[in-house]
């Protein structure tokens, strides 16, 4: 059972939310990142890439990086642009993007909970970005942006935050991707025990976006446990921020593929193999599949829409996925792409970037695009409760949650 717990949060004074909430910090590469602070002193981005702060001469893992970023966030609490919660409360975390709105419930969860299973997983980590946020994390000695997980929708929860947005907010404002965020606080102990005693009564919770993360704030966890073996167990360090979202409120939006170049294929000699793995139609323009099994293919300035043959599908949770599909039956076989972590051939574009940026690089550095149906919450759910992992790059969340609303000190 999952012990999500109210925290004492420390958050934007009245007035600087809107200045300080910014995306996370692993949207952007090291110039991005600097181009957005460049204007913007009070974005929280200069704490989650401090080194921003810095000319390129000094590494983005350099030591004294990680203690600008402390020396940042502490200093911008002394000097009254955060505030600190007296008591421990949940916060309802709205946003509404194209008329979409999905609300969550910020709160801390358990390491426990996520070494045990709980708390599930559908990603595999790569040591060296774990390395980054948990040297980022000890440092801080603070969580400075939520982790994004989600569960099978709550009647009880959904009343609460029903009610909470039926509040006055303590932020309301539209971030420069025209998203509109709105918070409001729970902090009545009857509220809050509702909550908790719901939260306890599911037994599966899963991380949709945020797993290097959740992995770091959990180690960092165990890691001041060694330090302090007197601990109870009640200390903050034993928990990790969290946004909560329900099933029902997330969409999640296709993860495309491009691959550089044809494998000394021509493009006539690779639409004829593609037509003997797919039942394949000429489209009319670029148009997105409609369904899972479809896949839209550009090639050469033109649209194919491809079809997964009745023979390849798969009820396996993982092996019937759409991308896992593509990848096992044309980019390894035809394209030669073995491992689509490691290989260079291959980019990986979010779907919030559309079908014309798929047109875009196929006309200049790419030789073919694949549009993705987009993986469902539900497969996401199957995946994890058969203790699996997704492929690489089978899910894209839209909106991000934003860093700096909410930090959880250790």
């Amino acid at each position: 059972m999952a012990e999500i717990k109210p925290f004492l949060c420390i958050r934007p004074a009245e007035g600087k939310a809107a200045d300080i909430a910014a995306l996370p910090y692993d949207v952007y590469n090291r110039t991005e990142a600097k181009e957005a602070v460049k204007n913007n002193p009070d974005s929280f981005l200069n704490i989650d890439r401090a080194e921003t702060q810095f000319d390129d001469s000094v590494d983005t893992y350099d030591p004294k990086v990680y203690q600008k970023a402390h020396d940042l966030l502490w200093d911008m609490i002394k000097r009254g642009d955060f505030i600190q919660e007296e008591t421990p409360c949940y916060y309802v975390y709205e946003q509404t993007m194209d008329g979409r709105v999905q609300t969550g419930i910020v709160a801390c969860a358990s390491i426990d909970d996520y070494a045990d299973g709980v708390i599930k997983k559908h990603e595999n980590t790569r040591a060296e970005k774990e390395a980054d946020r948990i040297r980022h994390v000890d440092a801080c000695n603070a969580q400075t942006g939520p982790i994004f997980l989600a569960y099978r929708a709550n009647e009880v929860i959904r009343r609460a935050v029903s009610a909470a947005k039926e509040k006055k907010a303590l932020y309301d404002f539209v971030s420069e991707d025209s998203v509109r965020h709105r918070v409001f606080c729970i902090s009545d102990a009857e509220e809050i025990a509702k909550i908790q005693d719901a939260f306890s009564n599911i037994r599966e919770i899963y991380i949709a976006d945020g797993h290097h993360r959740a992995a770091s704030a959990v180690k960092v966890g165990f890691m001041r446990r060694r330090e302090h073996p007197e601990y109870t167990g009640d200390e903050e360090f034993n928990y990790f921020l969290s946004a909560l979202f329900p099933d029902e409120e997330l969409m999640i939006l296709d993860y495309n593929r491009a691959v550089k170049d044809l494998c000394g294929d021509t493009e006539e000699t690779f639409l004829s193999k593609v037509e003997r793995i797919f039942d394949v139609k000429a489209l009319d323009g670029a148009k997105k599949p409609e369904k899972k099994g479809e896949i839209s293919m550009c090639l050469a300035g033109k649209w194919y829409g491809l079809t997964i043959k009745e023979k390849d599908r798969n009820s396996d949770p993982v092996d019937g996925l759409d991308v896992s599909l593509l990848q096992k039956l044309l980019l390894e076989p035809v394209l030669l792409i073995e491992d689509p972590k490691t290989d260079a051939r291959i980019d990986f574009v979010g779907g919030i970037r559309g079908l014309k940026e798929l047109e875009r690089r196929v006309s200049t550095d790419c030789a073919v695009a694949f549009a993705m149906y987009p993986t469902s919450i539900y497969e996401l759910f199957a995946v994890a409760d058969a203790g699996k992992l997704m492929p690489p790059k089978s899910t894209w969340f839209e909106p991000k949650l934003r860093s700096g609303l909410f930090i959880h000190s250790l």
